[in-house]
């Protein structure tokens, strides 16, 4: 995380006595990455963080993964997948997946359960609904558009708010994400070209206290899911301080960079990835060059798949293909993608797009999972072939 974080109460040094008002020491837990070496916190626990009572192994939700072959671009319907009466963790219905990454779409109406991945930092995007997660560190309000990242073995749970179901979009990575380095000092500021910076950002803002024993909290880990059932809850830290927390940040508070001609995709970067990259596609004024084509041109990116949701507005280039709201597309590696047929003519003398989309390209190729495909528009690969 680009900058240092304070909630609760700490002692005014580390690794020092802390005393609860029993007299009896605070545990303090180091959570850190890269052994010691990269971002970390320090968190201050009224209960041991390492006491459990059980350990079992958990039948963790299916996942299956096909190669896209044959080889063609792909159209994925989210709202047709049945998702009624699921949480958002364990009701996540897998689309597209490789050894780096793998993106589920949810539909979630009830509470998830607590819940550690231990595989690597997540990355939440709200479609739709508004919910609170509460976490280690505290809890984050989200809303539509919000960007949450959890990193990686951080314990939170996910619970809906409101009258509508929470739809989101979850990617999972095998290790760390978190703002492009292009866009950060060496110290971790961002700096002035960025699109967002350290105001947008939100993390919890005081300690999440529940008194309650024997809990259980399921582990996704390389190999399998454990449930532990600890001994306190392990919402029990009084405070903490540190560069490495759950946070949040909207899409609506990223500033498109904008040109005469068209932008490549780089300049709406918002997140990294191992082996991948998270973009954001916001209502923006489109290129003002006088013979300016607003749109994107045709290309074929040899070393990535790109995958686009389309979560809001119009995506001009997409029109007459069938892509509506909650859409997925999957442009492989190996095809030329680009606008569809007339869009290019459409798209002559605009002056603003007002589009809403994530897009995730990855540096291997992402396999198609069987929730996926049993949502797939199968014309769309034709739909090029289209007369307007």
């Amino acid at each position: 995380m680009p900058y240092y974080r304070r909630v609760g109460e700490i002692p005014p040094k580390r690794h020092t006595q802390f005393r609860q008002p029993d007299g009896s020491l605070y545990k303090e837990e180091l959570m850190g990455q890269e052994g010691f070496s990269s971002d970390s916190s320090l968190l201050y626990h009224r209960y041991p963080p390492t006491a459990i009572l059980a350990a079992d192994a958990y039948d963790a939700p299916r996942v299956t993964r096909t190669p896209n072959h044959p080889l063609k671009p792909r159209h994925l319907q989210t709202h047709k997948l049945d998702t009624t009466g699921a949480d958002a963790i364990t009701g996540r219905q897998h689309l597209v997946a490789n050894d780096d990454v793998r993106v589920s779409y949810v539909t979630a109406d009830r509470p998830s359960p607590l819940y550690r991945n231990a595989i690597g930092d997540e990355c939440l995007y709200v479609e739709a609904g508004t919910a609170t997660i509460e976490t280690q560190f505290g809890a984050l309000d989200v809303r539509l558009g919000d960007y949450v990242i959890i990193p990686m073995s951080v314990i939170y749970r996910v619970v809906p708010t409101g009258d509508e179901p929470l739809r989101m979009l979850s990617v999972e990575s095998t290790g760390h994400i978190g703002p492009p380095k292009k866009y950060l000092s060496v110290r971790g500021q961002f700096l002035e070209h960025s699109p967002y910076c350290e105001r947008d950002v939100r993390g919890p803002s005081e300690p999440l206290l529940v008194d309650e024993t024997e809990v259980e909290v399921i582990v996704q880990q390389r190999g399998g899911w454990t449930k532990f059932v600890y001994a306190q809850h392990p919402f029990d830290a009084v405070g903490w301080d540190g560069c490495l927390y759950p946070w949040a940040f909207s899409i609506f508070d990223f500033e498109p960079i904008t040109g005469r001609i068209h932008q490549p995709p780089p300049v709406h970067q918002t997140f990294e990835g191992p082996n991948f990259v998270l973009c954001s596609f916001v209502p923006r004024k489109v290129d003002y060059h006088e013979l300016a084509i607003p749109i994107p041109y045709n290309h074929h990116n040899v070393d990535s798949d790109e995958m686009m949701f389309y979560t809001g507005g119009n995506y001009e280039a997409r029109r007459g293909s069938g892509i509506e709201q909650g859409s997925i597309s999957l442009h492989p590696s190996g095809f030329t993608h680009g606008p569809q047929p007339g869009a290019v003519e459409r798209a002559l003398g605009v002056e603003f797009f007002d589009e809403l989309a994530v897009m995730v390209d990855t540096f291997r190729p992402l396999d198609l999972c069987e929730p996926g495909l049993s949502v797939e528009d199968t014309g769309y690969a034709w739909t090029w072939n289209r007369k307007v």
